[in-house]
């Protein structure tokens, strides 16, 4: 009975032994490969949440899985079933972290779409010294009212000739109009062209004036004859030529005769222009630059433009 069991025993050890290292060769096998497959998911999470450069995604990398293969056997040691087990608990979580990154970004998405679509347009802080949308380039677009430029840009010349040849009424008419005659020319020149725009001639009168502002530009009446000449061009319906002499003479001399009218006006000019805020801006400047003419001699011209324009 002895050598029986001795021989059955014999015999069957050689067959359990190579099952049992079977066994462990398969857990180790399944571990190193699901340890692979961690890793590589841990990559693409690391990815997802810290993506590499400026704005850059990549797609997942996690699929999901079937049903996990049931390993065959009792595992070789308690250490083995330890590793499987916080490998388990490791791959839940990376999971669920994968759910929230992408849940997350989803979201921020989302409310940054939203942000865009609620935020108004930042709106430009009005300067003066932008050109207007219909004003000509020049003296107007080029400097600023809250301080006096080194040089004052020149005026732009009108036309020699008018667009559309008077009618011989018109140069009869004209030529009616006395040309004063004195000692003092630049005086005379000054007044003929007021004369000019007094008449409603305004296409001569500007004409008249320039030639006077050329040649006389150190006269005791330029300042007087460049708020004029802005005021022929706009009651000739051009305000934008008339804001570049307006300018130029506010600017040229702010203590100068007629340089209050000039800023005052060149708030009507912009208000012609449809330029609201600008107007308002010369409007407060004429009022804290010049009051004794806000209250005194040019209080009706500034109540009468006030009220042609809503300001803040």
């Amino acid at each position: 009975m002895r050598a029986a069991t001795a021989l059955f025993l014999t015999g069957s050890i050689p067959a359990v032994l190579p099952a049992a290292a079977h066994a462990q060769a398969q857990a180790v096998e399944s571990t190193d490969a699901r340890l692979r497959r961690i890793e590589t998911e841990l990559r693409a999470v690391q990815r997802k949440v810290f993506p590499d450069g400026a704005g850059k995604t990549f797609g997942p990398e996690i699929a999901a899985t079937g049903a996990g293969t049931v390993t065959t056997g009792t595992p070789a040691t308690s250490a083995v079933t330890d590793l499987l087990a916080r490998m388990d608990a490791v791959e839940a979580q990376m999971q669920r972290l994968t759910a929230q990154s992408e849940e997350t970004q989803n979201r921020m998405g989302k409310l940054e779409a939203r942000l865009s679509a609620l935020e108004p347009p930042v709106s430009a802080p009005i300067d003066l010294t932008a050109p207007a949308p219909s004003l000509p380039s020049g003296a107007a677009g080029a400097v600023s009212l809250g301080a006096k430029p080194a040089a004052v840009p020149p005026a732009a010349k009108p036309a020699i000739k008018p667009a559309v040849e008077p009618s011989p009424d018109r140069v009869a008419a004209v030529q009616a109009i006395p040309h004063p005659t004195s000692d003092d020319k630049g005086e005379d020149e000054y007044s003929y062209g007021y004369r000019l725009w007094e008449a409603k001639f305004f296409p001569e009168a500007q004409q008249q004036l320039q030639r006077t502002v050329t040649q006389y530009p150190k006269h005791a009446r330029i300042s007087y004859a460049r708020n004029l000449l802005g005021r022929a061009y706009l009651d000739d319906n051009k305000p934008g030529t008339a804001a570049q002499y307006f300018v130029q003479n506010y600017l040229a001399d702010k203590k100068g005769d007629r340089a209050a009218d000039s800023l005052l006006y060149l708030g009507v000019a912009m208000t012609k222009l449809k330029e609201n805020k600008r107007a308002c801006a010369a409007f407060a400047e004429f009022k804290d630059t010049y009051p004794a003419e806000t209250a005194g001699r040019l209080k009706a011209q500034y109540d009468a433009a006030r009220k042609a324009v809503t300001c803040n």
